[in-house]
């Protein structure tokens, strides 16, 4: 098989994961089961198959440098845990800072001062001849966001949005509609973990649905310590994170939306706490009532790696939306969103469902 191209739009901690992931699994297998992936090959595509061809970033400390060191350079704490080559000869190109950097993480990032236009971030990537552009910038990034996704239309490259900008699945249908005719597959939005807290409450909300338990109530509440938390301090940057964390929950339930608007459900990043890193802990609390209204309540703790978590779905949404390229799926494809993403074009009713969905499209029974 042909490798698969892919440039990045942010070289921040899930980047890192990301990056270091596919050289952990490079060589594994066919065989063997790697936690976190559907299979070590996908359709075709081994894990190893993945290459890095561009990479953009606001930050000086990042720009300039080879990839393989930019991923190492603060503010990213993503610990190395695979071995990569000393260089992967793709330098950090200089990204629009538009509004990717919130007022309070200048310092931070240190973000350079210059004008990147649409025509250079479009002419790195047909350059580099890449197949597929992920966006990972910071979480109220919709400007930004919005940006590579019309770079990733004009260069003819399919788009993996990471982040809870609302492209794959604009409810005003703009964004679908212009990379259907453009002929460009897009995949998003906003990416789910292996088991992290969106997709735990999810099966828990609906587990309790499945056994009669009438939800009346229920939070999530995170923490964390990387600057994916700090950014989230200003509420303002989060109006589309909570949607999207919300409806992944609440769409579960046939009254779902009910308890959303009365304001029975909160969802969402609660706090900054330096000293975790990268480890994020999710609280999350469900309150119903069983036969006879008698109370139910269930309460329950995770602790996970917070980027590490992406990287493994990632991997499998790249090799997916390489396939809906290679057969020249355009638009929102609907069987790799759903399982990997928090806010897809279309919620599958369960997550077993999203999944089926994803193997059925990579055996070809499913268009998209």
């Amino acid at each position: 098989m042909a490798k698969i191209r892919v440039a990045i739009a942010g070289v921040g901690n899930c980047a890192s994961a990301l990056i270091q992931g596919v050289y952990y699994y490079k060589d594994a297998d066919d065989s063997e089961l790697v936690p976190g992936l559907t299979s070590v090959r996908l359709g075709g595509y081994h894990v190893g198959d993945i290459e890095w061809v561009a990479a953009f970033d606001v930050s000086k400390n990042k720009i300039g440098r080879d990839l393989a060191e930019a991923i190492f350079q603060p503010p990213n704490i993503t610990p190395r845990f695979a071995d990569l080559p000393r260089k992967l000869g793709v330098e950090v190109s200089p990204g629009p800072v538009l509004d990717g950097v919130a007022p309070h993480m200048r310092e931070r990032f240190n973000p350079h001062d210059r004008e990147v236009t649409l025509g250079e971030v479009v002419d790195v990537l047909k350059s580099s001849g890449a197949d597929i552009l992920i966006n990972f910038l910071p979480v109220g990034s919709e400007e930004a966001s919005r940006f590579y996704a019309k770079a990733s239309l004009e260069a003819g490259v399919a788009f993996i949005n990471g982040m809870p900008t609302f492209i794959a699945s604009d409810p005003e249908g703009k964004w679908p509609r212009l990379f259907e005719e453009a002929g460009v597959p897009v995949v998003g939005d906003d990416i789910k973990g292996q088991l992290g807290a969106t997709v735990l409450h999810r099966t828990l909300v609906r587990l309790m649905h499945m056994r009669g338990v009438r939800v009346e109530e229920t939070y999530q509440l995170n923490i964390g310590g990387n600057t994916d938390f700090e950014n989230m301090l200003m509420e303002e940057r989060l109006k589309s994170k909570r949607i999207s964390k919300t409806s992944a929950v609440t769409s579960v339930l046939p009254y779902g939306e009910e308890l959303w608007s009365k304001g029975r459900v909160r969802i969402g990043p609660s706090d900054y706490v330096p000293f975790l890193g990268n480890t994020k802990i999710a609280y999350i609390y469900i309150k119903g009532r069983s036969f006879g209204d008698f109370p139910v309540t269930l309460e329950v703790k995770l602790q996970v790696d917070d980027k590490s978590m992406f990287a493994g779905s990632m991997i499998d949404a790249i090799r997916g939306t390489r396939i809906a390229k290679d057969r020249g799926v355009a638009g929102p494809v609907v069987s790799v969103s759903a399982p990997f993403f928090k806010h897809p074009p279309v919620q599958a009713p369960s997550d077993e469902e999203a999944h089926k969905w994803f193997i059925e499209f990579i055996e070809g029974k499913r268009p998209r």
